[in-house]
This record gives C-alpha cells, structure tokens and sequence, in this order.
C-alpha cells in the first residue's frame, strides 16, 4: 500500500474514532465526516480542511479499499475497512487511529488517548502492540529516539511514510513559551508560537479529559461517590 497524505490518514482516523465515540451515527456522512477532521479538540495538528479535499480523500481511501460507502441509506454514508486491509487487530486500529488524529505520544499517553476507542489492561499491553506494528514489513509505527530530559520515548505511525524525530511536545511547548515571552517583550509574539501553545494546551485539555473519565470509572467500580 502506497504511503498516505496527511488528510488522508485523518480521514480514516476520525472513521475509527466516530465508529467507537458516536456509533449511533456510524457510517459518517459527509458533513459529520468534515467536521470531525476539522474538529479543534483531540487533533493535533488542527486543520481546516474544504469538503471538496475530503471527498479527494475519501475517494482516494476508497481505491485503496480502505474506506468504503455505506448501503441502504439516502445519505452517502462513509465507514472504514482499516483492520482487514492492515491485517491488525482492533486494539493496533484504535493505536492507529490515536496516533493518526493526535500526532506522536508515549504508551502511557497512547493508552489514555484511547480509552473510548479500545481498554487496555495497562501500558505494557499497549506497547506489546505497538512493538508487533512496529515488527512487521513495512512497519506501521515506529519508536521515537527518547529527546534528552524526557522520562518516555514517544510512537509515531509510519502509514504517511517516516517520521522527522522532533522533540516531544512538552518540549517544544517549553521552547515556544519561552520563545513567546522574549517576543513579548520586543512587542507581541508570533503567531506560530501562539499557536504552538494553544494546539499544547488543547493536547493537554484532552489528556486531562481522559484521567477524569478513567477515574470516574474507577470510582464507579469501586462503589465510590465520584467529587
């Protein structure tokens, strides 16, 4: 299978994600198939993606059998074909698809990120299948150089081909505040170090999101009255 472009691959990752999040209006439409890549929240990079690029996509997923139209509905309906075409199990999708919509994470990161999508018993089961993507040919993801002063190494997939080994984001978050601040000084600060912190605070927003539903769980387990 050829490599993806980025619309692409965030394409069948809203497909992967909705199928588990929203299943009720599983396959997608067009509309809520746009408004998903477009989508501010859990994506990273965020993008504003036209309609007439998503179909480009959609069309270009379908050649690769990847994606497929619903049947029986009056409105095209879009589902994805990703388990059987990769040859991977559904907890490999759900990595996958993380991956896919939020940019590079660690396995702890990876196994938070994907709570809704997929349970994983604990972060060791979560790298087991990103070491099984990473052990295939072509490999499907990929283990980033841990950046000095980082505890983690991150995962990155490799579906759109190989990943520049950047610092991970709390680094570069660290880079651009800083970098903000001396421009703050001087006057204002640009408006890509603007958004490098807004797209860290919105990745962070989601993590926190996800600690507070695992807790609530929890809580519920364990017969707790959740605060």
């Amino acid at each position: 299978m050829r490599r993806l472009t980025p619309l692409e691959a965030r394409v069948l990752g809203v497909l992967v994600e909705k199928q588990a999040t929203v299943p009720d209006t599983y396959p997608l439409s067009l509309n809520a198939l746009l408004a998903g890549c477009n989508q501010k929240t859990a994506r990273h990079p965020v993008i504003e993606a036209t309609e007439a690029e998503v179909v480009t996509a959609v069309d270009a997923l379908k050649a690769l059998s990847l994606v497929f139209e619903g049947s029986g509905a009056r409105v095209v309906r879009y589902e994805h074909n990703m388990a059987r075409v990769l040859g991977v199990p559904g907890a490999a999708v759900a990595l996958l698809a993380v991956l896919m919509l939020r940019g590079p994470q660690t396995a702890a990161e990876l196994r938070l990120s994907s709570e809704r999508l997929h349970r994983f018993a604990d972060v060791s089961s979560v790298e087991g299948f990103l070491e099984e993507l990473a052990a295939r040919q072509p490999a499907l993801a990929v283990k980033l150089a841990r950046a000095p002063g980082t505890r983690e190494a991150r995962w990155a997939h490799l579906l759109c081909g190989e990943v520049a080994d950047l610092p991970p984001a709390a680094a570069a978050i660290g880079t651009a505040a800083g970098s903000a601040a001396g421009a703050a000084e001087m006057g204002s600060a640009s408006a890509g170090e603007l958004a490098a912190i807004k797209a860290e605070l919105s990745r962070q927003a989601v993590l926190i999101e996800a600690l507070q539903a695992q807790l609530a769980r929890l809580s519920s387990e364990l017969g707790l009255a959740a605060d």
